[in-house]
């Protein structure tokens, strides 16, 4: 009597297989989502920025749908504040981007005829020598600043998104509760009902919460005292300037350092007296936003050593351009909180 013929795929290597496939399926079901998916990550960060405003409005309002209410009111008072801003800010802003812009290609110019700290210390021997690193890598910093820019600007052209993002955070304040509810619940009913997903949760809404509202309090930050500070000392495009700083503040590590090589290159480039003087208010002025500042508007839970941080973002920006960039500070932060609920629950 002659043996079956071995099976080639017994149920267990049928399970492994069919596992994979559904993680590669999954994954790549989030690749060709990533555009509406960055939506709704940008639109809870937007729900999390305002949600303390939302609380405060409800106060005093009737029970029966003061969500909703809250929520209107404080989109009102953005959309005239914005305006309000807009109104102040935009035609001089608009005038001075307008400068700048008829002196870039001069600017240009003076940039790849590779003379730069020449032109500044013509007597220093070693001048040539950073002449020449400036020619050999410039090509790549700037084409690598405009491939960054354009994908920044290009997602954020469409109508669809700046309308969407408030559209989702509407809903998500309105049912945040409930949203989170739902989720912990169908969790802990699989975990035993030790309520490790409640905490985890918490921990989450805390940390995204304070990096939020801290990251946003820097950016203000940095707008108002460069405004102040360039406008003092005559610095050249001082709106425009400061504008850039604040803006970038947004993006961990690369962002502040784009921002001062910019100031510092249009103000020297410019004609400023002292480009010098100004590097080294920006590199203290760095030192104490990320040792003094930081720490006090930030909580605990979002501080993360430095290494993790640079790591961090240049992942983020391979694996999602600017957005991941911005995004992969609270989401170490988030990991490391869950992390550290699960250590503690492990723990004797």
């Amino acid at each position: 009597m002659s043996a079956p013929p071995p099976r080639v795929l017994d149920p267990r290597t049928l399970r492994v297989v069919g596992t994979v496939l559904a993680v590669l399926g999954a994954l790549a079901l989030l690749y060709l989502l990533r555009t509406v998916l960055l939506v709704l990550v940008f639109a809870v960060v937007f729900a999390y920025l305002i949600f303390p405003l939302v609380k405060l409005a409800e106060r005093g309002l009737p029970r029966s749908g003061r969500r909703s209410v809250a929520i209107a009111a404080v989109y009102l008072v953005l959309v005239a504040a914005l305006s309000t801003l807009a109104a102040l800010v935009g035609p001089p802003l608009g005038r001075e981007l307008a400068a700048l812009g008829q002196k870039f290609p001069e600017l240009s110019a003076q940039i790849k005829s590779g003379r730069v700290i020449s032109d500044v210390f013509p007597g220093w021997g070693g001048a040539d020598v950073l002449d020449e690193l400036v020619r050999a890598h410039l090509p790549q910093v700037v084409d690598y600043a405009q491939h960054g820019l354009a994908g920044a600007l290009g997602w954020l052209s469409g109508a669809w998104v700046v309308i969407l993002v408030p559209i989702f955070a509407f809903f998500f304040l309105r049912d945040a509760e409930g949203i989170a509810d739902a989720v912990t619940g169908a969790i802990d009913d699989q975990a035993g009902g030790r309520g490790l997903s409640r905490a985890i949760v918490r921990d989450l809404h805390s940390v995204l919460g304070e990096y939020v509202r801290a990251l946003v309090l820097l950016c203000v930050l940095t707008f108002v005292v460069w405004v102040v500070l360039f406008l003092i000392a005559r610095v050249p495009y001082a709106l425009v300037l400061a504008a850039i700083g604040g803006a970038l503040e947004f993006l961990p590590v690369v962002g502040p350092i784009a921002a001062g090589i910019t100031v510092v290159s249009v103000a020297l480039f410019s004609g400023f007296a002292h480009p010098w003087l100004l590097a080294l208010f920006i590199v203290i002025w760095r030192l104490g936003q990320d040792y003094v500042s930081s720490p006090l508007i930030m909580g605990r839970g979002v501080e993360l050593h430095p290494a993790l941080v640079i790591f961090g973002v240049l992942a983020g920006g391979e694996l999602a351009g600017v957005a991941g960039m911005f995004l992969s500070i609270p989401v170490i932060a988030g990991l490391r909180a869950a992390w550290r609920r699960v250590r503690d629950l492990r723990a004797p």
